[in-house]
């Protein structure tokens, strides 16, 4: 019997580009981006889809959006920007989906052109899902407006929308153009959402990087009190160790390791069971200090460093309970995470703070025995 074999390796490349108030006259970032891109003869169109709660938090931001480009004359901006609702909601609608893929084929959006959205982590999973599956993929380019979307989501290489209240069941691997994180968008953020993205930033800390833990727990005090500076070195950090994880391994995620996922699997669920109303951020928060003291029940992480990450999360304003833990909802997370990894159940626990172990398998006892520790010790240290 003949065989043929194929074998071939794609390269992808993108930046992310650090700035502060993108969209003034005198920012050069995004221009200079266009610049670099731009060929002779051939014109390409931007379509911008704006996340609802940052519209309301900047009204002026779709004027400013239009003249900043109508000094840009290599390419042509799609005047009618479209305004989407944001959070988890827009990662629930189906109809979402489709107005925005209706709306590609309307503006004749091609391979070229670039679909350019703006807002927090759900509305720029949900605008790279449509922009990957529309003419089989459209460039997309992504400005994160929020904490968790700036140093986490929104710098990665995954889209997504959930399926039958199951977290990002439909989804792509289609790495951003580029990527564009404006520090002013922070300054405005509520205090959930400043706070929430913070637990991506004690995650990869937690797995990567136990100096990065250090000096989170020395700035924990600046950085509950909204300390812009503070927050923009947190950002870039947390970034950066998660680019590098990207690059240095499995970035289309064909196995089943997921190091990147520590704290996630219940987290996930704990979203669900909510309805979302614990944000992704909140739920991840929880999820951490779940693994954590079941990592300690396990007899891999001391005392001392529990303490220490149950400590970090109550001063940057975590609540580690949540009541939907109640019950044994949140333990249909680990099948439904195995389902999503596909078929083997790989979950990060801790050996040491900056030091993580994959394990295949959890007890649902010790599970329980570490919800219990959390809801007994819910406003004081373990």
């Amino acid at each position: 019997m003949n065989t043929l074999h194929q074998s071939f390796s794609v390269r992808f490349t993108y930046d992310v580009y650090f700035s502060d108030r993108l969209f003034e006259s005198t920012n050069p970032t995004l221009l200079d981006f266009l610049q670099k891109h731009h060929s002779e003869g051939f014109r390409k169109k931007l379509l911008f889809i704006l996340d609802e709660g940052v519209t309301t938090a900047h009204p002026e931001l779709p004027d400013q959006i239009k003249t900043y480009f109508s000094r840009v004359s290599i390419v042509d901006l799609i005047p009618d920007l479209i305004v989407i609702p944001g959070g988890e909601g827009s990662k629930n609608d189906p109809l979402l989906v489709d107005q925005l893929v209706e709306a590609v084929d309307r503006y004749g959006i091609d391979r070229h052109s670039y679909v350019v959205a703006v807002g927090g982590g759900s509305v720029l999973d949900l605008v790279g899902y449509v922009a990957a599956i529309s003419h089989r993929g459209i460039r997309h380019l992504r400005i994160p407006t929020t904490v968790l979307s700036q140093n986490d989501s929104g710098i990665g290489v995954k889209n997504g929308v959930n399926y039958r209240g199951k977290k990002n069941f439909l989804g792509s691997f289609a790495p951003p153009t580029a990527v564009f994180n404006d520090a002013h968008f922070l300054a405005t953020l509520d205090d959930r959402d400043w706070r929430s993205g913070m637990s991506e930033a004690i995650k990869v800390a937690l797995i990567k990087d136990q100096a990065f833990f250090v000096w989170l727990e020395d700035n924990a005090e600046k950085l509950a009190a909204r300390d812009l500076e503070a927050m923009q070195y947190l950002v870039h950090r947390c970034a950066e160790l998660h680019l590098n994880h990207i690059a240095s391994g499995d970035p289309f995620e064909m196995g089943s390791s997921r190091p990147l996922d520590f704290g996630h699997w219940s987290a996930h669920k704990l979203e669900q069971l909510t309805d979302f109303e614990v944000r992704h951020g909140e739920a991840v928060a929880i999820g951490i200090a779940l693994d954590s003291v079941y990592s300690q029940r396990m007899g891999w992480l001391s005392e001392a460093d529990t303490n220490r990450i149950l400590n970090l999360e109550r001063i940057l304003g975590f609540s580690l309970f949540h009541p939907a833990l109640d019950g044994d909802g949140v333990l249909k997370g680990l099948n439904e995470f195995r389902e999503h990894l596909g078929g083997r159940l790989t979950i990060m626990l801790l050996k040491a703070i900056g030091k993580g172990v994959e394990v295949h398998e959890m007890d649902p006892n010790r599970i329980r025995e570490a919800i219990g520790i959390l809801k007994e010790n819910e406003t004081q240290p373990v």
